[in-house]
């Protein structure tokens, strides 16, 4: 004779999109539990401007040399986070040190918008 038992669900940790199936209309709603991703490193990085120029140009390049860039003197640098640009700021020194203050946050709806 044998005897069966049934084993009682082990406990999963909450992870990002666990559903909460108690919401007050009945619905399920999705439990966003950021704590996964808080502590994932990221690239955050400031782009004053850009050009494009030939190899020969690149290879005569020396100390001293200027480069000229497409943007023009007053404008916002671009603030990037990945390679993904989320903000436009203005250069700031503090305590002898460079840093940018964020003059335009880009929405996140306007991010998604560009990734497409």
């Amino acid at each position: 004779m044998s005897t069966m038992t049934a084993k009682a669900p082990e406990a999963q940790p909450a992870e990002l999109g666990d559903l909460k199936p108690d919401a007050p209309d009945g619905t399920a709603n999705r439990e966003l539990n950021l704590d996964v991703v808080l502590d994932i490193p990221v690239t955050l990085s400031m782009e004053v401007g850009r050009s494009r120029i030939s190899i020969r140009n690149l290879m005569q390049l020396n100390q001293g040399s200027v480069v000229e860039l497409e943007r023009a003197t007053g404008e916002p640098l671009d603030v990037y986070v990945n390679g993904t640009l989320i903000a436009h700021g203005e250069v700031v020194v503090i305590n002898d040190k460079f840093g940018i203050r964020l003059t335009d946050v880009i929405s996140p709806a306007e991010r998604i918008r560009k990734l497409k």
